[in-house]
């Protein structure tokens, strides 16, 4: 678990408006992942075009070195308060399709449809 906790923690380093929506991304906001090396599910609630931490944080932290040039996702992690900065190429869908236990996840969606969660609107 200190790897999941380790790759939450950024120290503030990302930058960009939330909901940055990408042409070329494979997952989207409310879309369920599954990370294939820390074997946790979650939740998409924002989307980098490309990696947007600091160079610290990457050396430190992404240890499989990840491209920086796709995307990367800000994932809620279900069942703990953890919010994880993931590259794409860690993330598969998830099929499980339960209901993603996370403090937060009411900040970001109305509920769950069948496709995943339904993102609030701007301003509520």
């Amino acid at each position: 678990m200190t790897a999941l906790v380790n790759a939450a923690i950024m120290g503030g380093a990302m930058k960009g408006p939330p909901y940055v929506s990408t042409a070329n991304a494979k997952f989207a906001v409310g879309q369920l992942i599954h990370h294939r090396l820390f074997e946790y599910r979650g939740v998409v609630i924002d989307v980098d075009p490309h990696f947007h931490g600091s160079e610290n944080w990457y050396d430190k932290i992404a240890a499989s070195k990840p491209p920086k040039d796709r995307p990367w996702y800000h994932v809620l992690v279900d069942g703990d308060p953890l919010r994880t900065y993931v590259a794409e190429r860690n993330l598969e869908p998830d099929f499980e399709g339960g209901p993603i236990r996370n403090d937060d996840i009411t900040d970001f969606f109305e509920g769950q449809g069948e496709d995943g969660y339904i993102p609030r609107r701007k301003g509520h």
